[in-house]
């Protein structure tokens, strides 16, 4: 099974938008893996936004992710990546189809209410900046041969 991360942004948590948006993960068919709740530091936001570095918006992504809590969560399921990014819809919330989570919940590019790993690379990078090998439980959840 495919693994992925997910990050409720800290305006989807102040909104209180987290189960919401955790069960629409979860009605797919995907299971949550790992989850905690965390503000995090300068430091692990800048690992978690390296690759944009030398860009113009990364102070503004470092400033936001850390400017209040956000919900990490990993996901598991088949194609779990690509049906993740669907579900999420366009990174522009003003531009994201209705019926995704940006179409839905976000007005705008900058506070897009969530983050969700684009690659399987991507993937193997960003996890270990929230979680340890420890915090991901192995678990059938009765349903796999009902939904894959």
């Amino acid at each position: 099974m495919e693994q992925t991360l997910i990050l409720i942004k800290p305006d989807g948590v102040k909104r209180k938008l987290s189960g919401k948006i955790l069960s629409r993960f979860e009605d797919k068919g995907m299971k949550v893996v790992a989850m905690k709740m965390l503000i995090l530091s300068k430091k692990e936001a800048e690992k978690h936004y390296a690759v944009h570095k030398d860009k113009p918006f990364f102070n503004g992504l470092v400033s936001y992710i850390i400017s209040g809590p956000i919900v990490a969560a990993i996901l598991e399921g088949t194609n779990c990546i690509s049906i993740t990014r669907t579900l999420c819809g366009s990174t522009d919330g003003s531009k994201a189809q209705p019926g995704t989570i940006r179409g839905d919940f976000s007005m705008g590019i900058e506070k897009n209410i969530i983050h969700a790993s684009d690659s399987v690379e991507s993937f193997q990078y960003e996890w270990p900046i929230y979680f340890s090998r420890e915090e991901i439980i192995e678990y059938s959840s009765g349903d796999e041969e009902l939904i894959f």
